[in-house]
């Protein structure tokens, strides 16, 4: 179970509870690099102006200055300074600065991952903290950047959340063509305030968000109706086109967006069976997606809320008259990792690395230990040394308090012995080729 943190909002683990959350890192990498992603890192501040050109964020953006300028009237200036600095709120605005900067040095279309750090000033609660770490995947083209990357990267994402130690998920996707093209069709003109009004659908329900649509938005009745019936469209497989199609609206724009949702769902029934549906009343907040947008829950936690997200943005990035248009994902690493460690629904076998604690039999015996946890050491076993020639059952005593599994002994005689203390079991040993069993040599994680 994982602590209550001393400061609200910003968590920190146990070792066992890093362990797991170190365990969700490697598989995402691994799984992100196995389909050709880089690595990178950006700074964890930008711009004030940059962090806030796109979407209404404002509220939850840290600013950063020095302390002793504080007080300063300069300092107090800085608050609506564009040129201010704050820590990023997200990964995808400071990967667009650093594509914009370093175009002339990438191969399109670029193919990264980024797992970092983030800071909102939310008001902290389960699944939402002020400091968390975010996973990330986009895909960025120099000019275009062809659909067929939208289907990649759904795929991607429903492998990397498989591998994880989590309960079934589903992602949800929708495109924004396909809705804006409806509203367009029933004369409703403000598509990104009728987006937002249907963004809060699950918070507020169908009755609110017609009430807003009409009062907001000047809708009559049938439009907002016709919304509703719109976003109340959810299928497994592609026969959510013939059911738009049914709701009578005849759009360009709508025909190509339905174009689009049918080749991701389509892809996804064959290569991730029941990980993905079509959902017609996602929406997503942020106004700089342009096609494919995702919303990712865990079944049976839906109140933990989207656990990944994310879409098409075609203009996000650009410099003069070049556009790097992307697609991209963005796992909530923390709130994940949060729920699997509230729910337990997965542990590590042990709460340190360590496999091997290396017994002394005097003092004097400390240089002897010592090269053999050396010789296991070059060959991938994590080997402690004790720090003080005390009893063997104190030793002991100290191993399974810190749970490694294996107490190494050597007598007077040079004679190795290793004991397994779970067991009891103590069996003849030589340091150049021992190896404990498989699933103790590393910690595992495993589903609870």
């Amino acid at each position: 179970m994982a602590r209550t943190a001393s400061l609200s909002g910003f968590p920190e683990w146990l070792p066992e509870e890093r362990l797991v959350e170190l365990h969700v890192l490697d598989t995402l990498r691994r799984v992100f690099e196995l389909h050709g992603f880089s690595s990178i890192e950006t700074r964890a501040v930008e711009t004030v102006g940059q962090l806030l050109r796109k979407g209404e964020i404002d509220k939850e953006v840290y600013g950063l200055s020095r302390l002793q300028d504080e007080e300063s009237e300069e300092a107090k200036s800085h608050k609506g300074d564009p040129h201010a600095l704050a820590l990023h709120f997200d990964l995808t605005v400071p990967f667009a600065r650093y594509v914009v900067e370093n175009a002339g040095y990438l191969a399109f279309p670029f193919r990264r991952y980024q797992i970092q750090k983030v800071w909102r000033g939310e008001r902290p609660q389960e699944g939402r903290a002020r400091e968390f770490t975010q996973a990330d995947i986009d895909i960025v083209g120099d000019g275009d950047l062809p659909f067929r990357y939208d289907v990649e990267i759904a795929l991607v994402i429903a492998e990397a959340l498989s591998a994880l130690p989590i309960p079934d998920f589903l992602l949800r996707i929708n495109n924004r063509k396909l809705a804006e093209g409806f509203y367009n069709g029933i004369g409703l003109t403000d598509t990104a305030g009728v987006l937002r009004s249907i963004d809060k659908l699950e918070k507020i329900g169908p009755a609110k968000v017609a009430e807003l649509l009409k009062s907001e938005l000047g809708a009559t009745e049938e439009q907002a109706q016709a919304a509703l019936k719109l976003a109340g469209i959810r299928t497994g497989d592609t026969s959510f086109v013939q059911q738009v199609r049914e709701l009578g609206v005849s759009n360009e724009l709508l025909e190509e967006g339905l174009n689009e949702l049918e080749q991701v769902i389509a892809a996804a029934v064959q290569r991730a069976p029941g990980k993905v549906v079509a959902d017609l009343s996602i929406a997503r907040g942020l106004d700089y997606y342009t096609g494919t947008v995702v919303e990712t829950v865990l079944v049976g936690h839906e109140q933990l809320g989207s656990i990944c997200s994310g879409g098409r943005y075609d203009a996000l990035a650009s410099k003069g008259n070049r556009k790097f248009p992307g697609v991209g994902l963005s796992i909530g690493v923390t709130r994940l990792v949060s729920r699997i460690l509230s729910q337990e629904l997965a542990k590590a076998s042990r709460a340190v690395p360590t496999a091997v604690l290396v017994a002394l039999n005097n003092d004097e015996s400390w240089g002897a230990a010592q090269d053999v946890a050396a010789q296991l050491r070059s060959r991938g076993i994590a080997t402690e040394v004790a720090a003080k020639a005390e009893k063997f059952g104190k030793q002991i005593k100290f191993a399974d308090r810190r749970g490694i599994p294996f107490v190494w002994f050597t007598d007077d005689d040079g004679k190795h012995q290793v004991k397994d203390i779970r067991t009891g079991e103590q069996a003849d040993a030589d340091p150049a080729s021992w190896s404990p069993a498989e699933e103790d040599l590393h910690v595992r994680v495993t589903r609870a």
